[in-house]
């Protein structure tokens, strides 16, 4: 019988559903693709893969650099880094594996007890710390935080297994709140490295600590080594280190005992109980544009950093007022031929549109000389110049040359620019006499440098130098001429205006409350109104002065500014003229500027004017001559009515005393032998002769002879020498 054959084609095959069969397809590409792609590619989802497969048995140590201190001109330390501790305990045994010592807590109560004997942190405190299951570390609470250098060596010293230290960082500032805004302050916070890994890092916010952050806080370093999977270093393994670069030192132009007698001149207005919403005073010296003292009020302790304001005022811009009349002179005498003689009618002024612009005091003094306008502060003054000596292309030229209306360039962050800008004719006379356009102090500090360098600008600055971790000094800040913005004939003009603005006699000038006999001030004084939506506020006043000494060669120069100063009573003027005074004698005295002058160092007898109005001439007289003052007596009468100086002014036996009696027909021309040029321009101004001027010091001759009767349209010239002369002449007499 024949054997069938088995039909093994169907009986043997698998039938799988389409779906799977495409499915196992789709998932072998999906993988291969993905093999594919982590080998060719660098970066997966964002991620180094080479990197991330290193960090996994390797490990990257940040070795930080210590941030720079900041100094003072002489050394004296105004920002250093300190660092703070906190103490911790290892209490997981996995530490130790691997090591020949422990290096975890190993004996809880003797560890404790240890603790307690170095620490504010109780033996309980420490036990239950010590004692916690299931972690890897523990710390202290407050008492294990904060700890100092001394504190961490002396718990070193113990020897004590698992015991180590986080290390915090924090900026201190010695003197509190002092130079606050200047220097800024630096705070510890989380920077990103390049690798995306973090680390705390002081980052300075404001000020100098801001501007030189960089330089300041140096570059970080670090040591790379290969871990186990415990985290500690594989023996044999190589360690790559790169070590830190500390960050530079900062000495600044800033001297701390002139710093110093700007903040104790705030703090002893605040004893007087003045007020006022803002102060702000720079001091620099003029020979290199050095700024020695910058002061603001209100301030804050960089420690603290109690701020409840973020402005800067010294590089803030506001309107100046008066001040800026300055420049305005220089501004005419520069591009043309200023006659300072020339007179004009002061009061009031009407220009095109109707608006009135008006003097401080809107009477007016009459017919006056443009020089004697700028003693007096007369805004219609300002006006006839710029009507006939300047355009107002050529006064926002110049005033643009002079550097306002554009930074400094000083080294802190977010100084303004101001503003110069004006079109219609009366914003440019109210520029004129800084109404409408806003100024920074410190460029008012840039442009005095020129009148105290013969027309030469000088570029400002706060670094006196910049020293590197290696000792290398990498920068010098020191006099750094930009061109020339006047000549010398125009500048020592400026001199001698500013020198009649801080008279001694309140009615032929602003700045007598300023008046400090033997410091030979100079100055402008200045106040602006503050503009608002609706105009200008006659209650919110900004009162400013700007100036230098000694005047004939200049070491000092100096602006101060106050919103709304006020004494208590109402007046603006005390407070700032308080301020001003403190602050030059503390000058003075601590640079021993003693201006050639004895009479700010030698004891002498005083005589205090009293008020002679409608006295017998003949008695008063006799009362100065009796004390060794011959006064000039201004016509033929027998009865005083004027005098000059002032009630309560105290006098020495050099000074000179006028009284104007009551019969001018007959006023004679003195003797001005001996006189200095202040103090004829003074007598002059009571004769109303007008005058030339030869040399400088004190006159030792005149062209019209002493007694002549002094007629209409009079001009009078006087020789000058100097200091000995004037003495040899009043010996003489």
């Amino acid at each position: 019988m024949k054997q069938r054959k088995k039909n093994t084609s169907s009986n043997n095959s698998i039938k799988f559903p389409i779906w799977i069969v495409l499915v196992g397809l789709l998932s072998f590409f999906v993988v291969g693709f993905r093999v594919c792609e982590l080998a060719l590619n660098e970066e997966i989802d964002g991620i180094n893969i080479q990197s991330f497969a290193g960090k996994r048995n390797s490990t990257t140590k940040i070795l930080p650099a210590e941030r720079g201190t900041i100094y003072d001109v002489n050394g004296n330390v105004l920002a250093q880094t300190v660092s703070s501790y906190t103490l911790i305990a290892y209490l997981d045994d996995s530490r130790s594996i691997n090591s020949s010592k422990p290096q975890h807590v190993v004996d809880i109560e003797y560890t404790a007890t240890e603790l307690a004997r170095v620490t504010n942190i109780d033996y309980d405190t420490l036990v239950k710390n010590l004692s916690k299951k299931g972690v890897y570390q523990t710390e202290f609470g407050p008492n294990g935080k904060g700890l100092t250098e001394l504190q961490k060596d002396a718990i070193k010293d113990l020897n004590l297994p698992g015991i180590d230290f986080m290390e915090t960082q924090k900026r201190y500032y010695p003197y509190g709140d002092f130079l606050s805004y200047t220097l800024g302050y630096a705070i510890e916070e989380n920077v990103t490295l390049e690798d995306g890994s973090k680390v705390k890092t002081l980052v300075g916010k404001m000020g100098i600590e801001e501007q030189y952050d960089d330089i300041l806080r140096g570059e970080n370093g670090f040591t790379f080594y290969q871990k186990d999977r415990n985290g500690y270093k594989i023996a044999g393994t190589k360690e790559v280190t790169v070590e830190a670069v500390d960050g530079s030192d900062i000495y600044l132009s800033i001297d701390a005992n002139v710093q110093l007698f700007l903040e104790q001149a705030i703090d002893n207005m605040e004893n007087k109980n003045y007020s006022w919403d803002w102060y702000t005073i720079l001091v620099a010296d003029a020979d290199t544009g050095a700024v020695l003292g910058s002061a603001s009020n209100p301030s804050f302790d960089p420690n603290k950093r109690n701020i409840t304001n973020w402005l800067d005022y010294n590089l803030e811009p506001f309107e100046p007022g008066s001040t800026m009349k300055i420049w305005t002179y220089m501004a005419a005498m520069e591009n043309s031929n200023y006659d300072g003689s020339t007179k004009y009618k002061s009061g009031t002024f009407k220009t095109q549109d109707g608006t009135v612009i008006g003097d401080h005091d809107r009477r007016g003094w009459g017919m006056i000389t443009y020089d004697r306008g700028f003693a007096l502060s007369s805004n219609t003054g300002i006006i006839d110049i710029l009507r006939n000596n300047i355009t107002r292309s050529n006064l926002n030229t110049y005033f643009s040359k002079l550097g306002f209306g554009s930074t400094t360039g000083v080294s802190l962050p977010r100084e303004k620019n101001g503003d110069i800008s004006f079109r219609f004719e009366t914003e440019y006379y109210n520029a004129g006499f800084g109404q409408g356009i806003s100024t920074t102090p410190i460029q008012n500090i840039k442009a005095l440098t020129s009148i105290a360098n013969d027309g030469m600008l000088l570029q400002p600055f706060y670094v006196d130098k910049i020293v590197d971790s290696t000792g290398r000094v990498t920068y010098n800040g020191e006099r750094n001429e930009l061109y020339r913005v006047a000549s010398k004939e125009t500048t020592n003009k400026m001199k001698d205006l500013m020198e009649d603005v801080i008279c001694n006699n309140g009615k032929l000038c602003t700045g007598s409350p300023y008046y400090m006999k033997g410091y030979k001030l100079i100055a402008k004084t200045g106040s602006a109104q503050v503009s608002n939506a609706t105009g200008y506020d006659t209650g919110e006043v900004i009162k400013g002065i700007a100036g230098m000494f000694p005047k004939d060669d200049p070491e000092i120069i100096f602006y101060v500014a106050s919103k709304k100063p006020n004494d208590g009573k109402g007046g603006s003027i005390k407070p700032m003229t308080t301020l001003v005074k403190e602050i030059v004698t503390n000058i003075s005295s601590y640079y021993e500027i003693y201006n050639g002058s004895e009479e700010t160092v030698e004891k002498v007898d005083y005589l205090v004017m009293d008020n002679y109005l409608n006295k017998k001439l003949d008695d008063v007289i006799t009362k100065f001559t009796d004390f060794g003052i011959n006064p000039i007596v201004i016509g033929d009468g027998n009865k005083i009515v004027g005098q000059y100086p002032s009630k309560n002014i105290s006098l020495t036996k050099k000074d000179m005393v006028i009284l104007i009696t009551n019969d001018d027909t007959n006023i004679k021309i003195p003797d001005f032998t001996g006189y200095s040029l202040n103090e004829v321009k003074t007598i002059l101004s009571y004769l109303d002769i007008s005058y030339e001027i030869e040399g400088s010091g004190y006159v030792y001759k005149q062209s019209i002879d002493k007694d002549t009767l002094v007629g209409d349209d009079m001009t009078i010239k006087l020789y000058l020498k100097d200091y000995y002369v004037k003495e040899e002449k009043k010996n003489d007499k």
